[in-house]
């Protein structure tokens, strides 16, 4: 059982690290140990390594791992994307030689079908423009979504680009180019997850989810059954082995260990499966929330932002004018957007907890300013509901709303009821 256990430890130990080092970051973990854990790992250490070499070689190590560090995770290149393919590919040369003729029509065919989807995916979510913003589609992109003034605020410019923020966009570091509603820099699929492939790389995470799933639920029954043929009293439980009496938790271990060198291969697959597939359905459950709280990973770090601004009584807010009343200064804001809905309220934040001033011309909105003291007090504009924040995911640029005559873009769709935002709790 060692080689086995030894297996199992490294794959634990490699997920767990891939969990803390995406994870760590989110708003929703923040204050707990995988937080804790992401700075040790990732500030910490670094400084410990940083100050030993300093010490020992004068500082002549640290730079050269930095730059190879920051190569890695913050420049644009296929490493991890080969590693991500290599892992696929290999793991099922080893683990079908075996499967495969044990395998009935039907479980031959939705194998090759859970197979086959993976690098489909993938490679749709890696090649595809996810929503790159240039100067000859900027005025499409500004019309994608409204300003909601409250984290996106027209007449934003980006500093390298030199052209106006559209709504929810913004720049990477590593592809240097603005992306329309970025989410995140994905190093597996070393490109921009944004507007125009956000939905190949929810069907990648999907795809890869009932892979890793369906991979380690085959592997375990079919080694099972193998276990059962030469040892009729074992069980895939020790409390059913016997006829239901039960066998010594040591030798039901021996037999599995058996059934794993018996068939090496397959077996390691099926532990790599079983051990990866959370990780992986993790991944996905997340971004379907974000889709059902109409927000990306970037706007979800807006949103922390202001979660301690109002926790700290810094935040106020009051009514914006409807679209049809509010005089729009078309310099910096678009005519006309896709969307259904418009902003209902303009939120600021200030650097002394004193409310603004109720005529400052200079601030957008009409009335008194109210202090907001959570996310439950605030509307989201880009939340529409599930099923149209899916819409607007796996159906880029589809419109909402008509075109207004002479628009000169994309065809007239069916009209969508505006529907008040619901509130999100992401903090």
């Amino acid at each position: 059982m060692g080689i086995i256990a030894t297996i199992a430890l490294v794959v634990l130990g490699i997920s767990f690290m891939v969990f803390v080092t995406f994870f760590g970051r989110l708003p929703a973990l923040r204050g707990t140990p995988i937080s804790w854990l992401h700075k040790v790992i990732w500030v910490h250490f670094p400084n410990l390594l940083k100050s030993v070499d300093r010490r020992i070689t004068g500082g002549r190590i640290a730079p050269a791992c930095t730059r190879f560090g920051n190569y890695m995770m913050y420049d644009r290149h296929p490493s991890v994307l080969i590693f991500f393919l290599l892992l696929l590919s290999i793991g099922e040369i080893l683990y079908l030689p075996t499967t495969w003729p044990q395998l009935t029509p039907l479980t031959k065919l939705t194998g090759s079908i859970s197979i086959i989807l993976p690098y489909i995916f993938l490679y749709l979510a890696a090649s595809t423009d996810p929503g790159y913003i240039t100067l000859s589609n900027h005025s499409q992109e500004m019309s994608r979504y409204p300003y909601d003034f409250t984290l996106f605020h027209p007449g934003a410019e980006c500093h390298t680009c030199h052209l106006l923020k559209p709504a929810r966009s913004k720049h990477c570091s590593v592809c240097k180019r603005c992306i329309a509603k970025n989410d995140h820099h994905c190093i597996f699929i070393n490109n921009c997850v944004g507007a125009n492939n956000q939905h190949w790389f929810i069907l990648l995470l999907l795809s890869t989810a009932v892979l890793t799933a369906y991979g380690g639920i085959l592997g375990v029954y079919l080694m099972a059954k193998k276990m059962n043929f030469f040892f009729p009293y074992w069980a895939l439980f020790p409390w059913n082995a016997n006829n239901g009496e039960g066998m010594p938790l040591r030798d039901w271990l021996v037999i599995w260990s058996w059934g794993f060198q018996n068939q090496v291969g397959m077996g390691a697959v099926t532990l790599l499966a079983g051990l990866t597939s959370p990780l992986v359905w993790g991944l996905l459950g997340y971004h379907v929330w974000l889709v059902y709280c109409g927000t990306t990973t970037n706007e979800s770090m807006k949103w922390s932002d202001w979660s301690y601004e109002m926790r700290e009584g810094f935040a106020f807010k009051r009514k914006m004018l409807d679209a049809g009343q509010r005089q729009k200064d078309l310099r910096i804001e678009p005519e006309w957007t896709r969307w259904p809905a418009e902003t209902e309220q303009v939120l600021v934040r200030t650097e002394n907890g004193q409310c603004p001033a109720e005529d400052d011309a200079t601030l957008p909105g009409y009335g008194p300013w109210e202090v907001v003291w959570g996310l439950k007090d605030v509307e989201n504009l880009y939340d529409i509901g599930f099923w149209d924040n899916l819409v607007d995911v796996m159906v880029p640029g589809y419109n909402f709303k008509d075109e207004p005559k002479g628009w000169g873009g994309r065809p007239e769709s069916r009209k969508r009821k505006k529907r008040r935002a619901k509130r999100i709790y992401l903090a």
